[in-house]
C-alpha cells in the first residue's frame, strides 16, 4: 500500500452518496427496461454497490474499453476490448462509469450505443473531473466531483492495483514511478 497517500472520500461518504443515486435512478427508471452497462474494470464495484440500492428489475452487460494502458495520463485513443452481449435496442440504458475526466472515452460510448437504437441512454458516474475535460458529455447521476488528481481505490486503479481500497485515495508516486 506504498502509493495510498491522503484519503479524499471516506468509505461512509460514498455509502451515502450512492444509496441516493440508486433511489434518484429508481424514480426515474420506473416502468422502463432499463439496462446498466458497466465499463470494466473500474466501475464493477461501483456498479455492484448501484444495483443493490435499484429497487427495479434489470438487466447488466459489461463493457472493456481503454484509454489508458499503464499510465496515469488517457491516451485519448479509444479501443474497445469488449462488447456487449445483450440486445439494448428498444431497452433504458444506464452507462455506469467509474470516472469521466477528459470525456473523450464517454463520448465514444454514447455514440456508440446511440447507433443500438436504446430508446434512451443516460450515463451515471461515480466521479468527475471537469477540470480536465476536452469533449462536453452530460453525467445524468454524479457521485462526486473529484480535483485534477490521480486517484485509486474503489474501483479506481493504477497499474491494476488498488481497485479493493473501499475509500478513494490520492496517488503518491515516487519521482522515479512518473
Amino acid at each position: 500500500m506504498d502509493k495510498v497517500g491522503r484519503v479524499l472520500i471516506e468509505e461512509e461518504a460514498l455509502n451515502k452518496r450512492i444509496k441516493e443515486l440508486g433511489m434518484e435512478i429508481t424514480r426515474d427508471f420506473q416502468g422502463k427496461k432499463l439496462v446498466m452497462v458497466g465499463i470494466l474494470k473500474g466501475a464493477v464495484v461501483f456498479m455492484s454497490d448501484l444495483a443493490k440500492h435499484i429497487k427495479l428489475p434489470l438487466e447488466m452487460d459489461f463493457m472493456a474499453v481503454s484509454s489508458y494502458g499503464a499510465s496515469t495520463k488517457s491516451s485519448g485513443v479509444v479501443r474497445i476490448l469488449k462488447d456487449l452481449d445483450l440486445e439494448v435496442e428498444d431497452k433504458d440504458v444506464l452507462i455506469v462509469e467509474d470516472i469521466v475526466d477528459t470525456g473523450l472515452t464517454l463520448h465514444y460510448l454514447c455514440d456508440y450505443l446511440l447507433s443500438r437504437k436504446p430508446n434512451s441512454l443516460k450515463v451515471c458516474s461515480c466521479f468527475d473531473k471537469p477540470s480536465r475535460r476536452k469533449i462536453p458529455v452530460t453525467i445524468d447521476y454524479l457521485g462526486f466531483e473529484i480535483p485534477d488528481e490521480f486517484v485509486i481505490g474503489y474501483g479506481l486503479d493504477y497499474d491494476q492495483k488498488y481497485r479493493n481500497l473501499p475509500y478513494v485515495s490520492v496517488l503518491e508516486l515516487e519521482k522515479d514511478d512518473k
